[in-house]
């Protein structure tokens, strides 16, 4: 069958704009969703049934219509949630409610569209010009579409080592993937952690292994050492930026004007949160050469800063150090070898260039997700090959327009092809929240709606 619109992914972009799709196509039109992850729409994220495991957006930013604030508190309210529109519900309950919404949009006797979804992987894509595009699937059948939003998030960047530096019989003590849960039954209660990475991962992974009753030490080894900074109490408000700043194509001046702000005792947290709404306008401002150097020498600190964790899941964290339990270190990973008392981590320190070890009985890759860059995805390279679409400059996604369309080896949209989310990250850069994603999902249903109508 030929559908008006596929859908390519199975996390937080693609349900978001599935829902949206099916509030405004047409009566007549048709969607398709592929994706081979049976928790659709909550992905990694929002999979999680861990209790500790909590939003880093406060809820009142978190419905997924943007138009409508407050649906995501309404939702928690019924369901007898303890969150206000200020607090930080958990993660688990907010991948219930993206489930809820999509079912209510499939339940509704006056939705417009058809909608099937269709449980399998795209392995290969082909152009057949007027009719779209049409994708093989693993499962032995062929998927064709007129319009098609690319909804492939990241996966888990991999250990910052050649593998040839990792001894032999070491593998079975490293856990490339904490997000596959299952490991942490097999953590005895004291047994030592080492954490790599020292991001919102991390975090995640030491609450829950309190959680499953680890009481051993822990620690975190990154490159900086850098934590995640926390948000500000429920009900704090801080100063807006100066209007002056607010007007700003000039980071340094942007900066400048921060610490002064913060000399004056604003909070730097509201600050950051003003940034929201100019953030893509800054980063399409910067030259390739700029946005490159800030990658190099900025990103680490506009993470823990721009991407914080909830009050309580810092005093938690926090807690967790003050008693020596988590020990954090700065320095490069140099080697994981076979021990006498288990593996053994060895690292050169950042500030003082010494060459340091300590023993460990599991080893924690929390570095994070990697870029959404083609490299990640068999598909992506397959389509790259055929000039359906262009990596961006810096690697960091697709290259697309401001309208999300994807750009193809002439440099030009692609008709019909879109993408949504991560991939988008050279155009946009802020497109990995929510907040962001929604506006953008709702934007590219509604450019595909209106061409359906034509």
């Amino acid at each position: 069958m030929l559908y008006d619109v596929a859908v390519v992914g199975s996390g937080f972009s693609a349900i978001a704009a599935t829902i949206h799709l099916l509030r405004l196509l047409p009566p007549s039109a048709s969607i398709a969703v592929v994706g081979d992850d049976p928790g659709f729409g909550r992905g990694t994220a929002y999979r999680t049934e861990f209790y500790v495991h909590r939003l880093n957006v406060p809820a009142g930013r978190m419905s997924v219509f943007p138009e409508e604030p407050d649906d995501f508190v309404r939702w928690l309210e019924r369901h007898e949630r303890q969150a206000t529109a200020d607090g930080f519900a958990s993660r688990g309950d907010y991948g219930l409610y993206l489930r809820d919404r999509l079912a209510a949009q499939l339940r509704d006797d006056d939705r417009p569209a058809r909608f099937d979804f269709i449980k399998a992987k795209a392995t290969n894509c082909v152009q057949c010009g007027d009719t779209g595009l049409v994708f093989h699937l693993n499962n032995g059948a062929e998927l064709r579409a007129r319009n098609v939003v690319l909804c492939l998030g990241v996966g888990n960047a991999d250990l910052p080592l050649d593998r040839r530096k990792i001894g032999a019989g070491v593998e079975k003590r490293i856990v490339r993937n904490p997000w596959r849960l299952s490991w942490l039954s097999k953590v005895g209660r004291g047994e030592r952690i080492c954490i790599f990475g020292s991001g919102l991962t991390m975090i995640d992974q030491v609450l829950a292994l309190r959680v499953h009753g680890h009481r051993g030490p822990i620690r975190v080894l990154s490159r900086r050492g850098l934590l995640p900074r926390a948000h500000a109490p429920a009900g704090e408000r801080s100063p807006p930026l100066e209007p002056k700043l607010a007007q700003s194509r000039d980071i340094s001046d942007l900066l400048a004007g921060f610490r002064r702000q913060v000399r004056r005792d604003a909070d730097w947290r509201g600050l950051m949160d003003g940034l929201r709404p100019m953030t893509q306008r800054l980063w399409q401002d910067l030259t390739e050469e700029q946005r490159a150097r800030f990658l190099r020498h900025g990103l680490a600190w506009w993470n823990v800063h721009r991407h914080r964790i909830a009050p309580e899941v810092a005093s938690r964290f926090d807690a967790l150090r003050k008693d020596g339990i988590v020990t954090v270190h700065a320095g490069f990973l140099q080697a994981i070898e076979a021990g006498a008392r288990g593996a053994s981590v060895s690292y050169r320190e950042r500030q003082s260039g010494r060459h340091l070890s300590f023993n460990a009985d599991w080893i924690v890759n929390c570095t994070g997700m990697e870029r959404a860059g083609v490299a990640h995805s068999p598909l992506l390279q397959q389509m790259q090959r055929q000039g359906l679409i262009t990596q961006d400059a810096l690697g960091l996604g697709l290259s697309v327009d401001a309208g999300s369309r994807v750009l193809g080896g002439n440099r030009e949209p692609q008709p019909g092809l879109y993408a949504v989310g991560a991939l988008t990250a050279g155009q946009f850069w802020e497109i990995t929240a929510v907040p962001d994603i929604r506006v953008q999902a709702q934007a590219v249903a509604g450019a595909i709606a209106s061409s359906l109508r034509v």
